[in-house]
C-alpha cells in the first residue's frame, strides 16, 4: 500500500530531477561591466566585439530576454565565444568614460537615463535594446525589443560572423526580392 509519504516523496524526486534537468540547460552568461570589456578590448591583440544589453530593473521584457535568450545554451554559447557581453542598466548612477567623453546619469521624471545608454540607443530609450559594437568600439547595429533565442543568433551570427561587411540585412535575414 502506497503511503501520503511514498506519494510526497515521489513529488519531490520528480521536482528534483526537473529542477537538474532545467539548470543543466540554462546557461550561465558570465556579464561584463562597461569598464570591465574596455580594458578587454585595449588589453588583447585580437579582441572580441562588443555587445551590450541596455537594461532597467524595472524592464519585465528585459527580465524575460535575460531567462529566455540569454540563459539558452546555444546562444549563450555563440555569445561567449565571439563577444565581450556587457550588462549596461540604462538607469545606471555611475559615469562611464568613452572616446574621451564622460557620461553620466541625468535626472528626468521619476527616475533618470544614462547618458551612455541614450547615445548607445540612438536617443531611442526602450528597454530592453542590445547593442552590437565592433572590435574597435564602432557602432554596428542597437536592436530595440525582446528578442526570443532564434531571431536572436540570427542577429548575433550576421554581426558576430561578419556577415553584416559583405550583405546587408534585408538580404541576409531573406526579406528582399
Amino acid at each position: 500500500m502506497k503511503t501520503p509519504t511514498t506519494y510526497v516523496l515521489k513529488f519531490v524526486l520528480f521536482a528534483f530531477i526537473g529542477l537538474t534537468i532545467t539548470t543543466m540547460n540554462a546557461q550561465e552568461v558570465k556579464w561584463l561591466s562597461w569598464n570591465e570589456a574596455a580594458e578587454l578590448i585595449a588589453s588583447e591583440k585580437n579582441p572580441k566585439k562588443i555587445f551590450i544589453d541596455v537594461y532597467t530593473d524595472w524592464c519585465g521584457w528585459c527580465k524575460k530576454m535575460d531567462k529566455d535568450t540569454f540563459q539558452n545554451s546555444e546562444v549563450a554559447t555563440y555569445m561567449a565565444d565571439n563577444f565581450y557581453m556587457v550588462k549596461l542598466d540604462g538607469e545606471g548612477k555611475e559615469p562611464i568614460e568613452f572616446k574621451g567623453k564622460t557620461y553620466k546619469f541625468i535626472p528626468s521624471g521619476r527616475k533618470g537615463y544614462h547618458e551612455f545608454a541614450a547615445a548607445l540607443m540612438q536617443g531611442r530609450l526602450s528597454y530592453p535594446t542590445t547593442i552590437f559594437l565592433d572590435e574597435e568600439m564602432n557602432m554596428l547595429s542597437p536592436v530595440p525589443g525582446y528578442q526570443k533565442p532564434e531571431p536572436f543568433l540570427n542577429i548575433a551570427k550576421y554581426f558576430g560572423n561578419n556577415i553584416y561587411k559583405d550583405q546587408d540585412w534585408k538580404t541576409y535575414a531573406g526579406e528582399s526580392k
